[in-house]
């Protein structure tokens, strides 16, 4: 009853720490990241943007992510999550700035390039450092309150980023610019936040007493321990290619392409119905609130349960059936519950997914795995705007896009569950071969 009892009081003190601060930096570097889809409302007619142009520029920032994810996530590793991260904020929010200046569409391609290389490693920074501190039991649910930063920078983003382009003509400068220009400022000034708050390890939380970090201490380092033993992935080069990882990664892809095909385009989408930016922004704000609600729900459903696979796979089939009605939705109000589905099933994914590399990743194959996990798999947000935009270009509609990225979310699916099967058929051959030696 001790033990029970010093399990609680930690978590909650962790969970009241660190969960809040690390929502508000994942959530002002969401709102950098997406906020291209309502400057787009404008922006793109001013500076000569494409439909093409627009979604090969929105998702060329995943090939910069992409790059330099593995390589950041290790020195993040090494030097610690406090420099680190401090570091990352500071760079993408001088280069999200930045964007304020875009003139054309290879000005937009270089500079979303270079946003994408500031900001590798933030997210998976953050998976690892909360590997560090919180015990697998707990994991998703805590995953799924930092990532509900994601759709809650949406709900609240959207009106902002519709009023700020109303500032069109205000010292000169266009909307989309103050846009860029007023939510890129906050990440510049949480970077000295960062190192005065965030605490890198266990061992140096002077904010427990003795007790309670020597509880975490031990039990963080059991779990170590036991992840060690059972599984054996410790090496970089292991955690980098290691098959279960690579797999993971592509089934990321699925789930990343309904992300930001529906948080970029659907700004766009919601407008053709002849509404103005305010409006964009006030009605683009309802879908992620369903998406609140429903990540934290379906992460504690998880843990109660101990379930990762069909968790993911159901939430990924119900975003492919959104994505599928908005493709052919006639009106507003279907396009916003379609858009409310999407929104819901492709967050909700995420929180479990995420579970599933720290049961048999540890140390730098950890740094490593996860980063190549979300670097691989943020491709699909590449993928998914650029295949938006080009099939627009091409028929004049988004339903192409859509359809083809629900497709990928299918796929995603029914990867989970061609692995779950190869991993029940790997640890029955495992437990045969310890009983028969």
């Amino acid at each position: 009853m001790q033990t029970t009892s010093i399990e609680q009081r930690v978590i909650r003190k962790l969970t009241r720490r660190i969960v809040p601060f690390i929502m508000l930096l994942y959530f002002v570097a969401y709102l950098d990241r997406v906020n291209v889809g309502f400057a787009a409302l404008t922006m793109n007619e001013d500076v000569g943007l494409s439909a093409a142009a627009f979604g090969f520029g929105a998702g060329v920032f995943f090939i910069g992510y992409f790059l330099f994810e593995v390589p950041s996530n290790l020195i993040l590793h090494r030097v610690g999550a406090r420099i680190w991260i401090a570091r990352i904020m500071l760079t993408w929010g001088i280069i999200s700035g930045a964007m304020a200046f875009v003139q054309g569409p290879t000005s937009f391609y270089i500079l979303r390039f270079l946003l994408g290389a500031a900001e590798a490693g933030f997210f998976p920074g953050i998976i690892l450092y909360l590997s560090y501190w919180f015990p697998a039991q707990q994991r998703a649910g805590v995953t799924a309150l930092f990532m509900a930063a994601v759709p809650i920078s949406i709900a609240l983003g959207s009106p902002i980023s519709g009023a700020l382009l109303t500032m069109d003509g205000v010292l000169g400068l266009h909307g989309w610019q103050w846009l860029f220009l007023v939510e890129a400022s906050p990440a510049v000034l949480l970077a000295g936040v960062v190192l005065v708050y965030l605490t890198d390890r266990p061992e140096q939380a002077k904010w427990l007493n003795e007790e309670e970090r020597n509880w975490l201490i031990a039990e963080m380092q059991a779990e170590e321990e036991k992840v060690s033993n059972e599984h054996k992935i410790q090496s970089v080069l292991r955690g980098l290619f290691d098959p279960w990882v690579l797999a993971l990664a592509l089934i990321y892809f699925g789930t990343s392409a309904g992300l930001y095909t529906v948080n970029i385009w659907s700004p766009q989408i919601i407008a053709q119905y002849g509404i103005g930016p305010l409006a964009t922004g006030i009605i683009n704000a309802i879908p992620p609130v369903f998406a609140v609600f429903a990540m934290v729900f379906w992460a504690r459903h998880s843990d109660r349960s101990g379930e990762r696979n069909w968790h993911v796979v159901g939430a990924c089939m119900v975003a492919a059936m959104g994505l599928i009605l908005a493709a052919y939705s006639t009106s507003l109000v279907l396009v916003v519950l379609s858009l409310a589905l999407v929104s819901a099933g492709v967050s909700s994914a995420k929180p479990p997914l995420w579970s599933i590399p720290t049961q048999f990743l540890t140390g730098a194959a950890a740094a490593t795995g996860i980063a190549t996990i979300n670097s691989i798999g943020n491709l699909g947000g590449f993928a998914g705007p650029f295949i938006i935009g080009w099939m627009k270009e091409q028929s004049g509609e988004y339903t192409g896009g859509l359809i083809s990225v629900a497709a990928a979310l299918i796929f995603s699916a029914l990867l989970v569950l061609l692995l779950a099967h190869l991993r029940t058929r790997q640890l029955n051959t495992s437990s045969i071969q310890i009983r028969n030696s």
